[in-house]
């Protein structure tokens, strides 16, 4: 027997139905969530870390793959050349470590640089460029600064907030 996790595409916004009805049938199934923050405060508070997708851990071999193919909830599995592709186990290990620490912050972003703010952009392409901190973005850590390009002109780019850091 040779379990391997693969990936099923669930429909639009039914990944925690899926994953219960995998549950249900006595599949191991990760969906993992994480806690955000929203503007709204009665949006949801926990959404999909990958919306649209559902890992399942079975051996393909035992189980009955139109079971899981037309399984209330699914679209089928992510395939390649026909094939379903799987997942290696450690990926699935250090999906659940980050997906925990980022549930441990509850979602927060880290606090201390403002709208306005000059930022030093750490990371990539732009390592070592000055620009304006505008906003968080929604989902985790992401962030848009105002690269100062020519003269007035700022260029929006969207980053990690990893990549960047308040100028001292």
């Amino acid at each position: 027997m040779t379990y391997l996790w693969y990936i099923l595409q669930s429909k639009p916004r039914k990944e925690e139905f899926l994953c219960d009805q995998l549950l249900a049938h006595r599949f191991d199934a990760f969906c993992p969530h994480i806690r955000v923050q929203p503007v709204n405060p009665r949006a949801r508070k926990v959404k999909p870390y990958f919306p649209g997708y559902v890992f399942v851990h079975t051996d393909l071999k035992q189980s009955n793959l139109s079971t899981l193919q037309w399984m209330p909830g699914a679209r089928g599995f992510v395939a390649f050349g026909g094939e379903p592709a799987y997942v290696p186990e450690n990926l699935i290990g250090a999906i659940r470590k980050r997906v925990d620490r980022i549930n441990a912050r509850g979602g927060k972003l880290p606090e201390g640089i403002k709208t306005g703010e000059t930022v030093t952009i750490r990371d990539g392409r732009f390592t070592g460029y000055e620009a304006i901190f505008d906003t968080h973005l929604s989902g985790i850590a992401r962030v848009r600064v105002l690269l100062k390009v020519l003269q007035d002109r700022q260029v929006p780019l969207e980053l990690s907030l990893r990549q960047v850091e308040l100028k001292r």
